[in-house]
């Protein structure tokens, strides 16, 4: 990459990186995640992310039909780059599916029925239960070329960040009493600074990873408080929200 490669990369890795931040629903994050990379990554036409438990294979998220069906004939067929690049590898390039040996079945059949003819897949997160990939297709064959691995490693792992935050976040607002303590919380940010309800909960997260504590625990203080930490309100989509 050049210079004004790594410059322009560090950018948009930035505008999506605040793009995903905060986000309470991990399957939210996974569609805004899917499009994301159809945006950044050049060779980029449709994308999914899709998880696994063992060898079996479930799209969370897909910005079309075809990229849908890709993945679903790895599950069907048992084999292909997503199950590869999951189990196996960090990342997979396909840059022809009808020819490649690899998954003769797969590929073939992906060819013939949706016209898809390239494939980067990314290994995406890793827990104690699931794995998955961001799966970049083009109707191009050879379609990535060495800058667009770079940014799709990148992406991913931006990506599972934020799955990750997303997932931990859902955990929280699963308890009664946690739940009801953020919603008190975020309702006197609200009624305080004059925020709607999304810029009260990025406010929220945003001190809890500057602070590194969790959401809960500086959701109490300021509830008992009624005073915050000073954030840095460094997201432009965040100018309305108050210096506190």
């Amino acid at each position: 990459m050049t210079d004004h490669s790594l410059q322009s990369l560090a950018v948009r890795m930035s505008a999506a990186a605040r793009e995903l931040k905060g986000r309470v629903d991990p399957q939210e994050t996974m569609e805004r995640a899917a499009a994301l990379a159809v945006r950044n990554v050049d060779g980029c036409q449709a994308a999914s992310i899709s998880l696994a438990r063992g060898r079996s294979l479930e799209t969370h998220a897909g910005t079309s039909e075809a990229v849908r069906t890709a993945d679903q004939l790895q599950a069907e067929t048992g084999e292909g780059p997503c199950l590869d690049a999951i189990h196996e590898q960090a990342t997979i390039y396909v840059s022809d599916l009808s020819t490649d040996p690899r998954w003769p079945s797969w590929g073939s059949q992906v060819a013939e029925r949706t016209g898809l003819r390239s494939v980067l897949s990314c290994q995406l997160f890793t827990d104690e239960d699931a794995v998955g990939a961001l799966n970049m297709y083009s109707d191009r064959t050879q379609a990535f070329d060495g800058d667009d691995h770079a940014e799709a490693l990148a992406l991913a792992a931006h990506i599972a960040v934020a799955m990750s935050a997303a997932q931990e976040t859902q955990g929280l607002m699963a308890s009664k009493d946690t739940r009801s303590l953020i919603g008190q919380a975020m309702g006197i940010a609200m009624e305080r600074y004059e925020l709607d309800a999304e810029q009260a909960w990025a406010l929220l997260t945003r001190l809890s990873q500057s602070m590194n504590v969790r959401v809960r625990d500086l959701a109490a203080d300021f509830v008992a408080t009624r005073t915050l930490p000073r954030p840095e309100l460094e997201d432009p989509d965040e100018r309305s929200s108050p210096t506190v």
